[in-house]
């Protein structure tokens, strides 16, 4: 069976999270998530309640049904600066992006020779041959993925602690102070948190302070 895949978005823009801020790198954000059907009048009882990112539908720029894993390698690809001896680099994120990114996709991506990461809430296992594994667990989920290269917990949330997390098999410990109407406290509080916990580390989202996607 042939799938296609479904994409709300591709964008060329800077990574401004995590590990990998500062990067240059094709975002492609899958359709559909698991925590939160992404409609407003369901956001107040999702798992996931706090998202600041639209995934619905194939109507963002650069977005569509592909209906193999090559077009939609290639459609990612030209999004790459030309000429360049930078290998590109794809992040693969979402909504939820293990509901698509199957081994087929990620095959190609390496065909085409792309560093693949990815963005996840932790609830599935992925796929092999993934460059880089980012899992930000969200409250009350079903969390199963527990080995990666970056844990990157939105703080604070109600019932989550980070303490849960400090001995799973990751390379990096990443609080991110949550957006919205809170996000000075939230900054406070991600500080005070850190400044206690050496074992983590700071994420800002440096692309809205940049006014980048």
């Amino acid at each position: 069976i042939t799938m296609s895949y479904h994409i709300k978005e591709i964008f060329y823009s800077i990574q401004g999270e995590g590990m990998q801020s500062g990067r240059p790198a094709v975002f492609c954000r899958f359709s559909g998530c698991n925590l939160w059907n992404g409609q407003e009048a369901d956001r107040e009882n999702a798992i996931c309640n706090f998202c600041d990112t639209d995934f619905n539908g194939t109507d963002g720029g650069g977005g569509g049904v592909f209906e193999s894993a090559i077009l939609l390698a290639e459609h990612i690809l030209s999004f790459w600066p030309k000429g360049t001896h930078a290998r590109p680099f794809v992040i693969c994120t979402g909504g939820e992006p293990l509901l698509q990114l199957d081994q087929k996709l990620i095959d190609v991506f390496h065909k085409y020779n792309f560093t693949i990461a990815l963005e996840t809430n932790g609830t599935l296992i992925p796929p092999n041959g993934i460059d880089w594994i980012c899992v930000s667990p969200k409250m009350e989920s079903d969390f199963i993925l527990k080995s990666g290269d970056e844990l990157k917990l939105v703080f604070p949330q109600a019932s989550l602690d980070p303490a849960q997390f400090i001995n799973l098999d990751f390379k990096h410990f990443l609080l991110q102070p949550m957006d919205g109407p809170s996000r000075d406290e939230n900054i406070e509080k991600t500080v005070a948190y850190c400044h206690a916990h050496p074992h983590w580390q700071i994420s800002l989202q440096m692309h809205k302070f940049l006014g980048l996607p």
